[in-house]
């Protein structure tokens, strides 16, 4: 399991390199609608290109943002099943939602991605409006988003066995995973027991 669990460490590095290149799109992308938006009132003028790079950086901010999304356990989970269970049995949801769902969900991605990607690259196909971008970049966002967010649950799926056979911590209650709203649930709850507690 030890090869294993250093092969999820160099994955979650790659997830994370990705993620804070993501966040660096995020303003990006703010900053060319924004500089758009101003040169298209004030000047009266406005560039296909600007709007497809907007497009693009957009794409990529979720295709290439999804992997460390997973990894930080911020995306959707429907709480209320799953705090029910115990630890366990909420790393067997993960283990059989990653192999069931997950990985059959990204190859399907990458298998039909690519070859769009391949047929926008070969042929060289340009957007269809004035001033436009090249597709093939956005194209390839595709599978390679699928790809790394394949790659992560990977990780994921050896951080849930490595749990199950006692050889890691549970990562869903690590408090690296907890999202916002569940840091605060917890110290409201903290608080009303410490209320409780001074009123008897």
């Amino acid at each position: 399991m030890a090869p294993l669990l250093s092969l999820s460490r160099l994955i979650d590095k790659l997830s994370t390199l990705v993620g804070k290149l993501t966040m660096w799109l995020i303003l990006a992308t703010t900053l060319i609608s924004a500089g758009n938006a101003l040169v298209r009132k004030f000047f009266n003028s406005s560039s296909n290109g600007l709007l497809e790079i907007q497009w693009y950086l957009f794409a990529g901010v979720f295709m290439l943002g999804a992997s460390y999304g997973f990894l930080k356990n911020s995306h959707v989970r429907i709480d209320f099943i799953s705090s029910k269970l115990s630890d366990r049995g909420r790393n067997w949801v993960d283990v059989v939602g990653i192999v069931a769902v997950l990985f059959p969900f990204c190859i399907i991605g990458i298998s039909l991605g690519w070859p769009f990607f391949l047929q926008a690259f070969t042929s060289g196909e340009m957007s269809q409006n004035a001033g436009g971008l090249i597709r093939w970049p956005a194209y390839l966002l595709i599978p390679v988003g699928f790809a790394l967010l394949m790659l992560q649950g990977v990780s994921e799926l050896i951080k849930r066995l490595a749990f199950l056979t006692g050889k890691g911590p549970d990562v869903l209650n690590s408090e690296d995973t907890k999202s916002d709203e569940q840091k605060h649930l917890e110290q409201l709850e903290a608080q009303a027991a410490a209320q409780l507690g001074g009123t008897k």
